[in-house]
């Protein structure tokens, strides 16, 4: 090889030495300008300042390049240890005291914690502490069994949070970590990559409406860290933490989280109704399988099986029948039952969504109004007022497809706290209260305002839907 060829060549390495240099400084610099974007979101002027000036310290001398440190940086101080402190119930003649821990995900700088409804839900006394050894008494915003979350809140402001990220776009392979608080060793680290997503592991079977769409990923998550946060490379939260797959106890390599767009949508509800606002299709389903996909002619084993429909329900009222088979929603590919419950279960009741489904071997399209749990598209909201709490109930006003139906007006009854007064009458949920001493009721107001007007004995006299006949319940103010 003579000197000319030699120079040639050398100058090409130069020449794609600096396009390589180039590309890769336009595209750190815009991570950095992100990086630091996100720090200012997440970190008021006095809060955590030795940590953003080390931050930006290293950014500014180019030492910084978007990584598992930079993630853990920024999402352990959002992460806090949870202990509650409740009344055991026991055939003993003494009652015990249960206590629960657990990990939590600081969402605003305001308070907001979103953590497992299975950390909180035995619970009458919470206490959080930070990862700088902060502590609070928190106060349950609500809780939803279906998918395992509860939103809980400190009194504070300027507190260190993590921004949502979209679950929707993380991919199998990508680098996660898995940050938890378990027993009050303050923030723990793991590092894994996502191994699967849309997983359904059977944990929530007695929940009627139960959500199983769970992000797999093989970062070690072990008791305690219940309720932390999964983040991606970004710091951005991507899943909430909440089960392992294990024969002995300890993790084996399973660790499963609520994805963030569910969670969402789900702490979202809590915060504005106190309860969630659940769009149902109104359908019976399974997985295609092999065989199924063979019989009815479809390119690919995938997609949702209809067995059933529900009159008069979202599905039925659209046209959609027994052995249609759903392949999206919104255009988006269904595959299994677990992806169409996060789709859906990210929706509210009145929203329209468009379907295409297989029958008679060919594709075809519809439209569908999503319902709620009593077949209307209402949206209702669960009241949690001073003076329900005193006694320990939660009550939502009755929707007009209800009144039309139970041909009565009144208040339901959605929740009764432990130990509480209410507990004590022997009410059950599902309680519908038609009057107040005697007084008709329609409304959540005109029951706050008799319960406040009574001199000493409250008197509620009302029915259950499955049951006939009244039922009166009393207490003392």
């Amino acid at each position: 090889m003579n000197w000319r060829n030699i120079l040639i060549m050398s100058l090409i390495a130069i020449i794609s030495a600096s396009m390589s240099i180039a590309v890769y400084h336009h595209y750190n610099t815009k991570s950095i300008e992100l990086a630091i974007r996100s720090i200012k979101n997440q970190i008021s002027n006095n809060q955590n300042f030795e940590r953003k000036t080390s931050l930006e310290n290293s950014l500014k001398t180019g030492q910084y390049v978007p990584d598992l440190v930079f993630a853990s940086k920024i999402s352990t101080p959002a992460v806090v240890y949870i202990e509650g402190q409740g009344i055991e119930d026991s055939k003993s003649f003494f009652a015990e005291k249960a206590f629960s821990t657990g990990s939590g995900v600081i969402i605003s700088p305001d308070g907001y914690i979103v953590t497992n409804n299975h950390v909180i839900e035995k619970a009458t006394n919470l206490k959080v502490l930070l990862n700088d050894n902060r502590e609070y008494s928190a106060r349950i915003i609500g809780n939803d069994a279906n998918t395992d979350l509860a939103l809980i809140k400190i009194e504070d402001s300027g507190l260190p949070y993590l921004e949502f990220g979209d679950s929707d776009s993380s991919n199998v392979g990508e680098w996660v970590l898995a940050v938890g608080n378990p027993f009050k060793l303050q923030s723990t680290v793991t590092a894994g990559i996502i191994s699967a997503k849309a997983r359904n592991i059977n944990i929530l079977n007695t929940q009627q409406y139960r959500i199983e769409s769970f992000i797999q990923t093989d970062a070690a998550v072990n008791p305690g860290n219940s309720g932390g946060a999964l983040v991606n490379t970004s710091g951005e939260l991507i899943g909430i933490n909440t089960a392992i797959m294990t024969y002995t106890g300890r993790y084996e390599g399973y660790s499963f989280s609520v994805p963030a767009n569910l969670v969402k949508k789900v702490i979202t509800d809590l915060k504005d109704f106190g309860t969630v606002q659940r769009g149902l299709l109104g359908v019976t389903i399974e997985n295609v399988d092999d065989q199924k996909s063979k019989y009815y002619g479809l390119t690919r084993v995938a997609g949702v099986f209809i067995s059933n429909t529900s009159k008069d329900g979202a599905a039925d009222i659209a046209g959609l029948k027994a052995e249609d088979i759903i392949l999206s929603i919104n255009s988006n590919i269904v595959n299994n039952v677990s992806e169409l419950q996060e789709i859906i279960g990210t929706m509210r009741p009145g929203m329209e969504i468009a379907v295409g489904f297989w029958r008679d071997k060919k594709e075809l399209k519809t439209k569908a109004i999503l319902k709620n749990q009593i077949n209307s598209t209402e949206l209702i909201a669960t009241r949690k007022d001073p003076v329900l709490m005193k006694y320990g109930f939660e009550v939502r006003d009755l929707s007009e497809a209800e009144n039309q139906m139970l041909k009565v007006k009144g208040v339901k009854v959605i929740n009764i706290h432990r130990n509480s007064v209410i507990a004590k009458t022997n009410m059950a949920p599902d309680y519908i209260i038609t009057t107040v001493n005697n007084k008709p009721i329609g409304n959540v107001n005109e029951l706050i305002d008799a319960i406040e007007k009574a001199e000493s004995k409250v008197l509620f006299n009302g029915i259950y839907e499955q049951y006939t006949g009244y039922y009166p319940y009393s207490f003392f103010k």
